[in-house]
């Protein structure tokens, strides 16, 4: 078999067979295959597309590159949530603790942020002593005995991913459904949970842009889980404008708390209702989505989800008092103002998250440091009336000479006009195997 056959044939439009795919990936992943070659193929399959079959084994032969997660010893049906990444998206550490005090095991292995949208483990990371580094046996322990842990991806995870990825990157192949979906996908499977809850994103803060192109990665995403033997669904979410009013690490995770205690924005809160409720939905532990949102709401309500997450950080070494007692602030903390009334019509979300990484929240490049207490917190969100001089956000940083930049990157975000914006959904979609239901 020839790689030159196969680019061939993919670029003619044809379909690729099993073998082929195999051959491919694990050539390409143990260096036989060139990435002159690998490119080729991948820039034909961005340009010519992926049949459902043909994607389906493209990431069962990337999961099975490497590691594959054993969670057989954990008891329950393990659940497990993906979201494509957003600007203010903490919902992992409030979903996963609301399941987990329903009763259904949640151990879940989350990303690094890079560029404009934060990672689940950067944040954690912000409650000092807290590990996510933790080894497989000692995961599953945590998650048998206080029912949730949220660690970094651990071991040999879709090593043909990883170097696939890399190569998209620089080559322009990132924006191909095929590949994106197989690239989520192959982890999220090789992760080990029995069903998994897809948070696909869609606006200016997301990979997708539009709500068609978000609904047909959904769909492809949930094809490929399905062919898996797994339970999938996904949820299609608004990221026009940042999720809640926190970005940034230490202020995301106290806003978390907030949300866990009732206490969270609007738009937060009901997007984590809902994702929640349907993890449980997933893992039969209601007979409808209306019982499902029931436990959820208790779960809050009675303070459960909040001591689960308290657990959690404690089984992973976190000083889980800043919980309750908060954090220490930033350096520095000064407020952004209006420059004319009116009401915000558009708060570009990619926009924010840049703004927040250049007050120092995130990385430009995977060797920058983090300064956990820097930030943006919203005053106002879209749709808010304002006046001349009023406080819009707060900026947060431990260096003072970073304001400027950020200020100016929200001035240019923050867009106020005369007349209010039509309201935006928070919730666009539900995509399952068999339809998409649109809200």
């Amino acid at each position: 078999m020839r790689m030159y056959d196969i680019i061939t044939r993919k670029k003619g439009g044809g379909s690729l067979t099993e073998e082929e795919i195999r051959f491919f990936v694990t050539g390409f992943t143990s260096g036989e295959i060139p990435d002159y070659q690998a490119s080729a193929l991948l820039m034909a399959v961005c340009l010519r597309g992926m049949d459902e079959e043909e994607t389906a084994i493209l990431t069962d032969a990337m999961l099975r590159s490497g590691d594959v997660a054993d969670l057989s010893s954990i008891p329950g049906v393990k659940v497990d949530k993906h979201s494509t990444g957003g600007v203010g998206d903490k919902t992992s550490m409030i979903i996963g603790p609301i399941v987990a005090s329903c009763g259904v095991p949640v151990a879940k292995m989350s990303g690094r942020g890079l560029g404009h949208t934060g990672g689940t483990i950067d944040k954690l990371e912000s409650v000092p002593g807290l590990q996510t580094s933790i080894d497989p046996e000692r995961f599953r322990e945590i998650v048998r005995s206080t029912g949730i842990a949220i660690i970094g991806q651990s071991g040999d995870i879709a090593p043909a991913d990883k170097k696939l990825y890399a190569l998209r990157d620089v080559t322009a192949t990132i924006d191909s459904i095929p590949l994106i979906a197989s690239s989520i996908m192959s982890k999220k499977l090789a992760a080990g949970s029995d069903a998994i809850l897809l948070d696909v994103k869609t606006g200016s803060g997301a990979f997708m842009k539009s709500i068609d192109d978000s609904i047909a990665l959904a769909r492809a995403m949930v094809s490929i889980g399905a062919r898996s033997g797994r339970r999938v669904m996904a949820l299609i979410t608004d990221m026009d404008t940042p999720l809640g009013s926190a970005i940034g690490n230490a202020l995301e995770v106290q806003e978390a708390t907030d949300t866990l205690r009732g206490k969270g924005p609007d738009d937060l809160t009901a997007v984590c209702t809902e994702l929640a409720s349907y993890m449980l939905l997933l893992a039969n532990a209601g007979s409808d989505i209306a019982s499902c949102r029931n436990l959820v709401e208790d779960a809050i309500r009675t303070g459960k989800a909040f001591d689960k997450l308290s657990a959690m950080c404690e089984a992973q070494g976190g000083e889980a008092s800043v919980l309750k007692n908060g954090f220490e602030p930033a350096r520095v903390i000064s407020p952004f103002h209006a420059k004319t009334g009116g009401y915000i019509t558009r708060m570009d979300a990619e926009a924010c998250g840049i703004a927040s990484l250049a007050l120092g929240a995130g990385r430009a490049r995977k060797e920058d440091v983090i300064d956990y207490s820097a930030g943006i917190l919203l005053q106002r969100k879209t749709g808010d009336p304002v006046a001349a001089g009023d406080v819009l956000a707060t900026l947060h940083t431990s260096d003072e000479s970073k304001l400027r930049e950020a200020e100016a990157i929200l001035t240019a975000a923050i867009i106020i006009e005369d007349a209010p914006p039509v309201p935006v959904k928070t919730i666009h979609a539900i995509v399952t195997e068999d339809e998409v239901i649109m809200q």
